[in-house]
């Protein structure tokens, strides 16, 4: 299989999707500058602190190079957090740093806390079998914009969307050892 994947490693549980990515046979590139995007076919956010996530981005000029590059046709996958950093509009948080390219509104925390964490089936669509999530203080996407596809609810509520090549979860697929929603993005990728 062609074609490198990046993870964003500024901080969070990068090491997970990278592994994943391993596993599924993909060469996967930490991504801590802007050089270090020349030549993706994709890129995952993490999850981990969006504030923090957000304030390093910019501060090492990943900010404008991830946006730029979406423009261009990079794919994104954000999980928890990097779905946070991915959204147009954090509720509750108007300066906090974000890309801003996925047309939807976030609420953080949303599911609570995290001793609330919990794991449950979902129903992704086009998948024949449920899919564990793994939701930890994770956001809930409140607005979804009409070019984004929501393609798993949780409680009737959207957990996982699609704008083009932009892919957000609410939960952190990185953390269950199924592959099937890594490959999905894979595809997406052109990979």
């Amino acid at each position: 299989m062609g074609g490198v994947i990046g993870v964003l490693a500024l901080q969070g549980d990068f090491r997970e999707h990278k592994e994943a990515l391993r596993r599924l046979g993909v060469e996967a590139r930490e991504v801590r500058r802007p050089e270090h995007l020349k030549g993706l076919k994709g890129l995952i956010v993490p999850g981990g602190e969006s504030t923090t996530i957000g304030k390093l981005a910019r501060e090492y000029g990943l900010e404008e190079a991830v946006r730029k590059g979406v423009e261009e046709g990079l794919a994104v996958f954000g999980t928890c957090a990097g779905a946070i950093w991915l959204a147009r509009e954090i509720l509750g948080y108007p300066d906090q740093p974000r890309l801003g390219v996925l047309d939807v509104a976030v609420e953080r925390n949303a599911f609570g806390r995290q001793v609330e964490s919990f794991r449950e089936d979902i129903q992704i669509r086009g998948f024949p079998e449920p899919f564990s999530g793994v939701f930890i203080r994770a956001p809930l996407f409140r607005r979804v914009g009409e070019g984004v596809e929501v393609l798993a609810e949780l409680g009737g509520l959207p957990v996982l969307v699609r704008q083009g090549k932009v892919l957000a979860a609410s939960f952190h697929p990185e953390l269950t050892g199924n592959l099937r929603l890594h490959q999905y993005f894979l595809e997406l990728s052109g990979l």
